[in-house]
């Protein structure tokens, strides 16, 4: 298995829906130590590690909170009814294993009595095989969190399971502060792992508003257009290298930024494809936002069923953008 894989089956596989990062922070933190000069955490529940410099700042972040969902309606059989903490799509969900924080699994279902194409949330449940709602409760109570629970294998060259969004711009960081461990640069570097992305991109814009950084980088997965027949064409493909993010639905790059994304691959010999996602955004827009404004841009790992249990993803591409975001860091002026 590869290093990505390693990396990424230490820091997918820790408890992290929005809000309830802790398990994910503290797993980051551990790696990252040997990296960076300090590490915070703010109010938000954002990690920031620096390495010290007396030149630009410059702002990584990667957000390391996972969709999942939170259980709000116990009934008396036992069936636990649920809302979605970040987005959810029915068609990825149905039969599904998840895992609340105390470690008890459930199967997601559905009220066979309506027509799948009329199913929404209101009609899903989570079955824990309780007894009945007593027996239930002493295992799961209203507000509990829990996330997709399915393998996490490499295969091909490619990483597929749950939370590659975006537990792998997580260890495209981890890679490029190794990388920029040792490397002579005087730019002040700061590597933020931001918290409640899924829910509104609410760390990140803390995290920039505090640093106030000369220039923010997002890094995050995007979709792709290469699967057959698909409906939104992208010119994005997986395993063709990281993508540089010229706009989406929440922000538009600022184009110096995006030409020295470019530069940067170029550089270092790694090909690049340019992003404009027709829906979603990512902390990009929340970054750019900060006080009077801050120069932004993003670079994407190519991923296939985004926000599905089996996310994929190629090896090369999240190699490719750590390298690429190590020579962006070093060649700021």
């Amino acid at each position: 298995m590869s290093k990505v894989f390693d990396l990424w089956n230490e820091v997918g596989g820790a408890f992290g829906p929005s809000g309830r990062e802790d398990a994910v922070r503290e797993t980051i933190a551990a790696i990252a130590g040997e990296y960076v000069d300090d590490i915070t955490t703010d109010a938000l529940g954002n990690l920031i590690c620096r390495k010290k410099g007396a030149g630009k700042k410059v702002l990584f972040a990667a957000h390391m909170d996972s969709i999942g969902v939170v259980a709000t309606w116990i009934d008396d059989k036992g069936f636990i009814r649920f809302s979605q903490v970040g987005g959810l799509f029915k068609g990825d969900l149905i039969n599904i294993t998840v895992r609340f924080a105390n470690g008890t699994r459930g199967v997601i279902s559905y009220e066979e009595k309506t027509p799948f194409k009329d199913l929404t949330l209101d009609n899903l449940f989570i079955d824990i095989g309780a007894k009945d709602k007593a027996d239930a409760e002493k295992q799961v109570q209203i507000g509990d969190f829990a996330v997709f629970e399915a393998p996490r294998f490499e295969q091909n060259g490619v990483l597929c399971g749950p939370y590659l969004d975006n537990r792998i711009g997580c260890v495209t960081l981890l890679l490029a502060m190794e990388q920029l461990a040792e490397a002579e640069t005087e730019n002040d570097l700061y590597f933020v792992f931001t918290a409640q992305e899924e829910v509104g991109l609410r760390g990140a814009g803390a995290a920039s508003f505090a640093v106030e950084p000369d220039v923010a980088i997002a890094v995050d997965v995007t979709d792709t257009g290469d699967l057959p027949e698909r409906k939104t064409p992208m010119a994005v493909d997986m395993g063709k290298g990281p993508a540089v993010k010229v706009m989406d639905r929440s922000v538009i790059c600022t184009p110096a930024v995006c030409a020295a994304l470019e530069q940067a691959g170029a550089d270092c010999g790694i090909a690049t494809q340019r992003e404009i996602l027709q829906f979603g955004g990512t902390d990009t827009a929340a970054l750019q936002k900060a006080r009077a404004g801050v120069q932004a841009g993003a670079v994407s790992i190519p991923t296939r069923y985004i926000h599905s249990p089996s996310e994929m993803c190629a090896v090369s591409d999240v190699e490719g953008a750590a390298k690429l975001l190590a020579q962006f860091a070093a060649g700021q002026k």
